[in-house]
């Protein structure tokens, strides 16, 4: 039967916005077309959630009634019990301090930048983010600090490397500009 995103998010209880991080990072790692252009704005939607209702843990309604169909239910359920799985052999409740609702005030601005590259239109530029957003996720579903803060610290990687890739880019592209040959009229 359907899904709706309200009902997935009730069945993780305080892990909810760890949940949804999952099941909406997973697709981006994989090279879909346009699946990241579309699952980041439910991402910068879990960033707000953190931000603005985190430890209460309410959803927008609007976004809890979005339904997923009984096989895309069935394929993120599938999902979900097949990456706890998984996690399970490495994640434990650890460095809980990492996970205190204090921290919304440096995660969800965290979240919403992951999904803001997840956005772009950069060839293969979905893995990275992605990647982070999934160990904060799971490190909110298992309350494994450890794992959040891998993927911060991934996720913060991504962003020096971005940054020292926009800054090489401010030298040289005026100076490709200068040298382009000029145009007769």
């Amino acid at each position: 039967q359907p899904l709706s995103l309200q009902q997935l998010f009730r069945l993780h209880g305080r892990a909810g916005p760890g949940a949804l991080l999952v099941v909406l990072a997973v697709p981006c790692l994989l090279p879909v077309p346009g699946a990241g252009m579309l699952l980041s704005m439910g991402m910068v939607m879990v960033a707000w959630m953190i931000w603005r209702y985190y430890p209460r843990l309410v959803m927008p309604r609007k976004v809890g009634r979005f339904q997923l169909s009984p096989p895309m239910a069935r394929r993120a359920l599938n999902t979900l019990a097949w990456m706890y799985e998984k996690a399970s052999a490495v994640m434990r409740t650890r460095q809980r301090w990492w996970l205190q609702p204090g921290h919304r005030v440096w995660l969800a601005p965290f979240v919403a930048a992951m999904a803001l590259i997840i956005f772009l239109p950069i060839p293969f530029g979905n893995v990275v983010p992605a990647a982070a957003l999934l160990l904060i996720g799971l490190g909110l579903v298992f309350e494994d600090g450890l794992a959040m803060l891998s993927g911060v610290v991934l996720g913060v990687a991504l962003l020096v490397v971005l940054a020292a890739l926009a800054g090489g880019a401010a030298h040289w592209v005026p100076e490709l500009w200068a040298a382009w040959p000029q145009r007769s009229q």
